[in-house]
């Protein structure tokens, strides 16, 4: 009896032991990673994406892309077409991305990752420096320290813009140090996870050097000796600060094409109606540029129309033959109508003419109109998100959900060449201008499929070199074509190239950054407040105050750029 006694006990207690392990396993999420535990290479991918895609989103149809007069919208226009930039803007997603990375950095410091540590630090640059682009003032020192529950982690000091643009060159000096060693010393890298590079060091190392390079222009007007300090020191040491050196090294992300969050902004592939794809047309600014260069990318961006408008008075008033839609000279007069001319299109409009652009390529001028631009160049179905047959619209590879070229490009081989261009002109020593103006040509041709074409492109008349600061400015606007942020902070420090503003946009200039969104100022109204004390008023500014769309923070204090 005592025999069956203990055996019964010991089959209890077995027995108590696999319910209390399997009520642990229940107690564990089968469908979510512990986050306390997460392999840092699961974070990568979703650091990079959440990055890289809303980035792509603003640069290629976003506000940007509007003042940098790549593309006007034919519907839903106003905040785009006619730089409208009454509303707030939340930061809140890019601080999510960068609690992320903090995250990712913090759990790669634990698993003595180096890779994924140098990975985190130049993606936490590219943010904060793309929130110090776009807003100025913003928390950066004590930001994403919630969890640490201070009062000064719940509500972070605003850092200077100044401040922000220094810290994130140190912490790519970091990236560059850590991702240094040969690519066997790294422990735990899977190739799969990193969608940029597939985990090769020296590619992520070039990455933050260029991304430094980009910064370091940034400041220049703000701190000349700085910036020139900074640059000739990478030049000079290319073992130790190695730099994209040809297209293949670009931080560029390709689309997936599964859906409609993982495709190209706007596809058709997952929108029967093609109306998102079609209000995005050409901006007769971009438009004007490429025409008299006789720029081979112009057809690769873009479609001619689908009828062209010609005048001739071998037909009626207004007749359609062969295609082509045929205005008579008597038709256009009475009709108070004038032909689009580059020169006097603003005198036009601002003189109650209707415009009428008669070129195989059709652009819509930058705030021409108040309400939607659906209506242009005698647009016969004038709806909002609807095509316009005599404008053009996006080339067709743009309807894909991906594709070779279909990239949110972050930093790319041209950007560097152009900017090492700018540094040669300001007679820093980097190397010859021409050779880097030439360079980022080349590589933006070749990037888009038509590097057949340099010789002839480059004799052009407004391409041949002629040393200006103007000319480099003006080529890396074209080759921004969905970088739009960029040409913007460019055009910013700069003044180039020279935009006209519309007859009808909110304000007789453009904007030149984002308000603070509502969130920030109803949560850490104290910091907020002081932050905006630092933003000084323009000419533009008077229904607004401090923080406007208008307003200039530090990097354009006391340069006379933009205006």
């Amino acid at each position: 009896m005592k025999t069956i006694y203990r055996i019964i006990m010991m089959i209890a207690a077995v027995s108590l032991l696999s319910c209390e392990e399997y009520l642990t396993e229940l107690n564990v999420n089968p469908n979510g990673v512990d986050p306390a535990i997460v392999n840092p290479n699961l974070l990568v991918p979703t650091v990079i994406v959440s990055t890289a895609y809303p980035y792509l989103e603003m640069n290629y149809n976003g506000h940007a892309a509007g003042v940098m007069q790549y593309v006007q919208l034919s519907g839903w226009s106003d905040p785009l077409n006619n730089y409208a930039w009454r509303e707030q803007r939340n930061w809140d997603n890019l601080y999510s991305t960068l609690r992320d990375i903090k995250h990712l950095y913090t759990r790669s410091v634990e698993e003595n990752m180096e890779f994924h540590q140098g990975l985190a630090l130049v993606i936490r640059a590219f943010n904060f420096g793309y929130i110090a682009d776009t807003w100025g003032n913003a928390p950066y020192s004590a930001a994403l320290n919630a969890l640490e529950g201070g009062q000064e982690d719940y509500f972070p000091v605003f850092d200077s813009q100044e401040s922000i643009y220094r810290g994130i060159i140190e912490e790519l000096k970091t990236a560059n140090t850590i991702l240094s060693k040969p690519a066997s010393e790294y422990t735990s890298i899977r190739a799969s996870s990193d969608i940029l590079y597939n985990g090769d060091p020296i590619k992520w190392r070039k990455f933050a050097n260029s991304l430094m390079l980009r910064y370091y222009m940034r400041v220049s007007s703000k701190l000349p000796e700085y910036a020139k300090t900074g640059i000739e020191e990478i030049i000079s040491n290319p073992s130790q600060f190695p730099i994209f050196t040809s297209n293949d090294d670009d931080a560029a992300m390709g689309m997936i094409g599964s859906s409609s969050g993982d495709s190209w902004p706007a596809t058709v592939a997952f929108d029967a109606s093609e109306s998102n794809f079609d209000r995005i047309q050409l901006c007769a600014g971009f438009r004007d540029v490429l025409v008299d260069n006789n720029d081979p990318r112009l057809n690769v961006w873009f479609n001619k129309v689908r009828i062209p408008i010609k005048v001739s008075s071998a037909y009626g008033d207004d007749e359609i033959v062969g295609g082509v839609r045929y205005l008579h000279p008597d038709h256009i007069e009475s009709n108070n109508m004038v032909i689009y001319n580059k020169e006097t299109w603003i005198a036009d409009t601002e003189a109650g003419k209707v415009l009428i652009d008669t070129m195989d390529y059709v652009g819509i001028p930058i705030a021409f109109r108040r309400g939607d631009g659906s209506p242009f160049n005698l647009n016969p179905f004038p709806i909002q998100g609807g095509p316009n047959v005599h404008s053009s619209a996006l080339s067709d590879m743009y309807k894909n959900a991906q594709g070779g070229m279909l990239k949110a490009r972050m930093v790319t081989y041209t950007e560097v060449c152009f900017i090492l261009a700018e540094a040669a002109q300001k007679g820093w020593n980097v190397g010859a201008q021409k050779d880097w103006y030439e360079k980022g040509i080349e590589a933006s041709l070749n990037t888009y499929g038509v590097g057949s074409s340099l010789s002839s492109y480059l004799n052009e008349d407004g391409v041949a070199y002629d040393g200006s600061l103007e000319q480099i400015m003006i080529q890396k606007w074209i080759a921004n074509w969905t970088i739009a942020h960029e040409s913007w902070c460019d055009w910013r420090r700069t003044g180039l190239p020279n935009l006209d503003v519309g007859t009808q946009g909110l304000r007789a200039a453009m904007p030149l950054r984002y308000q603070y969104g509502g969130n920030e100022i109803s949560r850490n109204n104290e910091n907020y407040r002081n932050a905006i004390t630092d933003l000084q008023q323009t000419d533009f500014t008077e229904q607004d105050g401090n923080d406007s769309a208008w307003s200039k923070f530090w990097l354009l204090q006391g340069t006379g750029k933009p205006y």
